[in-house]
């Protein structure tokens, strides 16, 4: 593992910001992806890059300010100009491009803006055809070898190409409006195509940080002398004294940036050629690993394999994994150059060591463990897959059980398949088991399974083996019913209310209503005692009555 910190002093606004991100290269999956912040890369933002290794930083081996690096800026591409490799190449799509015009509605003819930033992409395409209205083109952090097929965007203002593969500027003189070219932190070596850009008049603003070029003697100089228009180079503004000078050394000046790039294009050609014998090397021997595998290297082979399959599955994974570990430690391990080539390298091994777990995720998923219904001792076990309820009903009259499962209401019936065994019932819906254990043995064979017109629930009738007959039973109903019948005749007899007639003169009882006499009243009835009562008040109002005493009202 070695440690790297990414100085970047960034400009917007005449507001210079500094930030500083530490990024670890670690092998396997727990690297993260070294991606640079929107506003960095953005419009109106320039870029300065400057790595500093710490104390964990790249091996003794390995030359200085050298790493294999691991991510999105480092490997973000799906195969190029690199040797063979086996990664599917993303290519920009007319899908890709509507998901992203989500800001105007999903429409491409009319786009202005447009940020295909971290898709991987290889080749610049179609963009010139779709979208001719662009402005603003953002293309960072991608593998693009090439600046291509962008001629035709006539209205094209600012251009964000940072982060890729591009080794040469060209193809822009169709760009009549640009105004800000971004090229930071690519593979420019070849200064002199700057050349192509003296047709873009309107061309302000130019960042080439990052780049091999920008190690060359008098690369200022030569950029300031050769581009007239431009007004900021590297986010630094261009004095006019600065450009007089350039232009009075600029023979000078040009003659050694020549000098310098066929040093350079040299020094590429040997990489090219280094990374196409490392690529062929690990190629073969990856041939020389499948074949191993398949057994056709020698009858000792065979036997290997034998021998390795009676370990087990569990013991085969544990040797694969250790050799899968063993391999990523080799590979990030291993010194090498800072250039396109490593860069698709690099994302072709991680993409294939993601597909071979995606391969294996998808095998787990179709290789499904079976359910286990019955144990190795024959025990019948209650399985309940598709998480459905149920309700089991003992009908003791008709000596039978009932099992009602709620199936999903609109369920094809073909989907459904139902297993009725005399100790226990199984019920498959689309492929999972439902089970349950029945607390009596039934008749299979008498069984019927129906499904409910309102609530599709099924429905399971299963009789009992054991039938219960009872005496008593038959002859309590057989008495019921003999009731009911002669109940039924004497209510169909009879249509008038039947009353029973008592006479008199044969029984003597003593009349107990008489046996109090009642005493004589004055009145009869509270409506003539009441009047009384009213005037008796009154009498003895009058007895009361006094002179001196004044009269109550």
């Amino acid at each position: 593992m070695c440690e790297a910190n990414w100085l970047m002093n960034t400009q917007e606004e005449d507001k210079s910001v500094i930030e500083r991100i530490d990024v670890r290269f670690m092998p396997a999956e727990k690297a993260p992806l070294l991606s640079l912040p929107r506003r960095i890369t953005g419009a109106g933002a320039a870029l300065k890059l400057s790595y500093v290794p710490t104390k964990a930083s790249a091996p003794p081996s390995a030359p200085p300010a050298r790493a294999r690096c691991r991510g999105s800026a480092a490997a973000s591409g799906n195969g190029g100009g690199g040797g063979g490799g086996g990664a599917a190449m993303v290519r920009i799509t007319e899908d890709l491009v509507r998901r992203r015009a989500e800001h105007n509605n999903c429409e491409i003819f009319s786009l202005e803006e447009i940020s295909l930033h971290q898709q991987e992409i290889e080749k610049l395409e179609y963009l010139d055809k779709w979208c001719r209205d662009l402005k603003i083109l953002y293309l960072q952090n991608n593998l693009i070898p090439k600046i291509e097929n962008v001629s035709k965007l006539k209205k094209l203002e600012y251009l964000n190409v940072a982060l890729n593969n591009i080794e040469r500027i060209e193809n822009l003189e169709g760009c009549e409006e640009l105004k800000k070219l971004d090229l930071t932190a690519n593979f420019i070596g070849e200064l002199s195509s700057i050349e192509s850009l003296k047709h873009n008049i309107h061309l302000k603003e130019l960042f080439l940080t990052g780049n091999p070029c920008t190690e060359f003697e008098g690369y200022r100089q030569f950029v300031v002398a050769t581009l007239h228009q431009l007004k900021y180079l590297d986010s630094k503004e261009i004095e006019r004294s600065e450009r007089i000078k350039a232009l009075q050394n600029y023979p000078e000046v040009k003659q050694k940036i020549r000098e310098q790039e066929q040093v350079y294009l040299l020094k590429r050609a040997r990489e090219k050629e280094e990374a196409q014998r490392r690529m062929q090397e690990r190629k073969d021997k990856k041939q020389k690993q499948m074949e191993s595998k398949l057994g056709f290297d020698s009858p000792d082979s065979l036997q290997e394999k034998e021998n390795h399959q009676a370990e087990g599955d569990g013991e085969q994974e544990t040797c694969r994994t250790v050799e899968d570990d063993e391999e990523d430690r080799r590979f990030w391990e291993e010194p090498t150059p800072y250039t396109p080539e490593s860069r698709l390298e690099t994302h072709r091994y991680i993409e294939e060591k993601r597909r071979a777990k995606d391969n294996i995720r998808e095998s787990k998923k179709s290789e499904k463990p079976p359910w286990t219904l019955v144990t190795a001792e024959g025990k019948v076990l209650n399985v309940n897959v598709p998480k459905l309820h149920f309700s089991l009903k003992d009908d003791e009259e008709n000596n039978q059980f009932i099992l009602e499962l709620a199936v999903y209401r609109y369920l094809d019936t073909s989907l459904l398949d139902v297993d009725v065994q005399p100790t226990y019932i199984r019920v498959l819906v689309k492929e999972k088991p439902f089970q349950f254990v029945l607390p009596e043995e039934v008749k299979p064979d008498s069984s019927s399974a129906k499904r409910s017109q309102t609530t599709g629930h099924l429905v399971v009738t299963m009789p009992k083996v054991k039938e219960i007959i009872l005496a008593k039973q038959k002859l309590s109903a057989s008495i019921k019913h003999s009731d009911c019948n002669t109940l039924q005749k004497n209510a169909r007899r009879s249509g008038k209310v039947e009353k029973l007639e008592v006479d008199p003169s044969k029984y003597s009882f003593p009349d107990v209503t008489k046996i109090i006499q009642e005493k004589e009243r004055t009145g009869q009835g509270p409506i003539k005692l009441h009047p009384e009562r009213i005037t008796e008040v009154k009498k003895s109002c009058v007895d009361f009555e006094n002179d001196d005493v004044p009269p109550l009202i």
